[in-house]
């Protein structure tokens, strides 16, 4: 094979791989008939290798045909965000909210009557002035993004995420942290897979002395039985937590200038369901049901201003995984309600019981 075929055919494959890694897109001729539409949901389950039952399909079909003409609607209008068709594509919006945003924030406040810290308690009150843009991605502070699956442990990848990321910042090594290890041990309030609260958690990592590694006590996206010799291998402390002042953006902007923040959203909007990329401007309520972690912040080059939000539903949702929110809207609790329940972790230390011996 010639030098310049040999190129060529690289280049071939490399382009294959780029646009298998890349979301799963339609074209408009796509969307003409109904033959034409099940031609498109045929090659979506081959994308997502998702496989169904034949007595559901037609159903599943029905459904995905309806998020298809919302994503389209949706994506002809002017807005700052584009959707895509994504892995929830053939789910329900009530589905999508039950299986992916069904953590119940406000539910579980209510129900363990989890006080908030006074403003008092806040280390970054007396914090002046921020850098206008702060990325802890490209600090190092942050790990790849993960994948929840089908579980209601969102607070335990929120709690994990801020946790990892103060961390870093005072030890210098980014340590992927174990969601599991809260999915299965924190069980006097939190609920595993069926819900829970990002302080409580803080609050079992400094009672245990600890958190291990995401590889010594790995994610199953389910409710599993505490492994105690797993969970009493802690490689990162932490010193306690704190809250943010609720509803109240100048001061989350605070606390994300200097560490990831556990923060509450509402996200069980159909365009969240759906979000691709740009600044998300959409509808959303304040019925916080899903927990993820603010990572930085910036603005656009026509000054929209907006948070970098990590989230836990895998690399092919979002910004590969990340989504950016308006900020600094005129409703006080932010938009999807992410100024009402924000905290972040404390550790004084900067020294970590991980060592490279010890590496797992």
């Amino acid at each position: 094979m010639g030098y310049k075929k040999c190129i060529l055919l690289v280049s071939l494959v490399m382009a294959m791989i780029i646009g298998l890694s890349q979301a799963f897109d339609y074209q408009p001729s796509d969307l003409e008939s109904e033959e034409s539409l099940w031609g498109l949901y045929e090659r979506w389950r081959s994308h997502y290798t998702v496989s169904r039952d034949l007595d559901d399909k037609q159903k599943r079909f029905n459904v995905f045909k309806e998020n298809v003409k919302h994503v389209h609607t949706v994506n002809q209008m002017d807005k700052p965000y584009k959707l895509k068709l994504n892995q929830f594509a053939d789910l329900t919006n009530y589905e999508f909210r039950t299986l992916y945003a069904g953590s119940k924030i406000s539910h579980h406040k209510m129900l363990h009557g989890k006080e908030t810290k006074s403003s008092r308690d806040f280390m970054y009150a007396s914090v002046t002035t921020v850098p206008p843009t702060v990325d802890w991605r490209k600090k190092g502070a942050v790990t790849p993004i993960k994948n929840q699956g089908q579980c209601g442990s969102c607070w335990a990848f929120s709690t994990v995420a801020a946790t990892e990321g103060i961390n870093q910042i005072k030890t210098g090594k980014l340590v992927s942290l174990s969601e599991q290890e809260l999915v299965d041990c924190d069980r006097s309030q939190n609920e595993g897979c069926n819900g829970g609260l990002m302080e409580l958690a803080f609050d079992f990592i400094k009672q245990k002395g600890g958190i291990t590694t995401e590889a010594n006590y790995p994610y199953t996206a389910t409710d599993g039985s505490c492994n105690k010799a797993k969970m009493n291998y802690q490689v990162v402390t932490i010193d306690g937590h704190e809250k943010v002042p609720e509803n109240d953006e100048s001061a989350l902007l605070k606390a994300v200038a200097n560490q990831p923040v556990a923060v509450s959203i509402d996200a069980g909007g159909q365009d969240m369901q759906f979000y691709s990329e740009g600044v998300y401007t959409g509808q959303c309520g304040t019925e916080l049901d899903h927990g993820v972690a603010a990572v930085g912040y910036g603005a656009t080059v026509d000054g929209t201003k907006y948070w970098i939000v990590k989230n836990s539903w895998g690399e092919e949702w979002g910004e590969k995984g990340y989504i950016r929110f308006q900020r600094d809207i005129a409703a006080k609790e932010g938009l999807c309600g992410i100024a009402m329940d924000a905290s972040y972790p404390i550790k004084n230390s900067k020294t970590s019981t991980f060592s490279n011996k010890d590496e797992l």
